[in-house]
């Protein structure tokens, strides 16, 4: 993927706050008792789709409808962020969306897509099997098919990471997710555009961990499954683009178990009454892993996304772990 620029990025961020604010970044002191280090959370869980994946859709449509304004309609397959976001900016663009979800999919999430305006399809037993479907639709109804990752998609959200280091440039590290790849993409493409010296680190779940897989490998490695209820991250086939940029840009990537996810949500709803879901903890929970290389540093975490279903949130705030079957 050709390397984006400040100058993308800052157009990027201009098309992205007509329709939201920046979110906040706060360094709650209780996360740094529990850290021993300073720790600045991005609140991406406070967008008008409670996730970071809303930008993307923003500039992803924007870029669609202007070089074809007689588009039809578009198509894609998620887990809930990335279809919010694409139903959030397809409404905004007056286009039609349809989204394909797999079965046992975030009844929450489900509804949240159809309140913005998406005609959601369940098909499939994981992302990957919806995304087929999805491919399939767009060829029968000629609609644009949005990729779960893309340079738009990448462009986008990495305007909360400009954000993030235009507040805090001194950052030692930051820890965000990887799901299909734009987060860490994006949060790569603003750190060198702004010639900053951060680690980037990535975190998945020790269920779905294709991408700390290709990581070590140095080339995209498949996995059988991703049994996580952290299902942003709940991906089997990693991004070959993305992992490239990965590859290149990340210092490290962490696997974290699901306990330590439950525990990480715990720690944010204490520390900062802030609502968290699977993955938008796992950057809390891989830097809990590293407490002690990162003892007397500055680190942030990119809360992503709020977007988790009211049983599994009662389940761990009650000390369980979500079973995923």
């Amino acid at each position: 993927m050709k390397s984006i620029s400040k100058e993308e990025l800052e157009q990027a961020a201009a098309l992205v706050h007509r329709a939201m604010l920046p979110t906040a970044a706060y360094a709650w002191p209780l996360l740094a008792d529990a850290v021993g280090a300073e720790v600045w959370v991005k609140h991406e869980n406070h967008t008008p789709t409670g996730a970071f994946k809303v930008r993307g859709g923003l500039v992803y449509l924007d870029r669609l409808k202007r070089e074809r304004p007689r588009v039809k309609g578009i198509v894609s397959a998620t887990r809930g962020n990335h279809g919010q976001s694409l139903a959030f900016a397809a409404r905004a663009a007056g286009l039609p969306c349809s989204i394909f979800v797999p079965h046992g999919n975030s009844v929450e999430k489900n509804a949240a897509m159809r309140a913005f305006g998406a005609d959601l399809r369940i098909q499939g037993q994981d992302f990957d099997e919806a995304k087929h479907h999805a491919a399939d639709l767009a060829q029968e109804m000629e609609y644009e098919f949005v990729p779960s990752y893309h340079r738009d998609l990448v462009t986008g959200v990495g305007t909360f990471a400009l954000e993030l280091f235009t507040a805090q440039s001194d950052l030692d590290a930051v820890y965000v997710p990887i799901g299909l790849g734009s987060g860490i993409s994006g949060l790569i493409a603003a750190r060198d555009a702004l010639n900053l010296k951060t680690e980037i680190v990535g975190v998945v779940s020790e269920h779905a961990d294709a991408y700390a897989l290709s990581f070590e490998a140095g080339r995209p490695v498949a996995t059988n499954s991703a049994l996580t209820f952290a299902d942003g991250m709940a991906v089997r086939t990693p991004d070959p683009d993305a992992v490239a940029v990965v590859c290149a840009g990340a210092a490290r990537i962490l696997r974290v178990s699901e306990i330590e996810i439950a525990d990480a949500i715990r720690l944010y709803y204490t520390a900062t009454h802030s609502i968290a879901e699977g993955a938008g903890a796992a950057p809390l929970a891989g830097l809990l892993q590293e407490r002690s290389k990162m003892q007397g540093k500055k680190a942030g975490v990119i809360l992503c996304g709020q977007n988790i279903d009211r049983e599994w949130f009662t389940t761990i705030l009650d000390g369980g772990t979500p079973a995923v079957k």
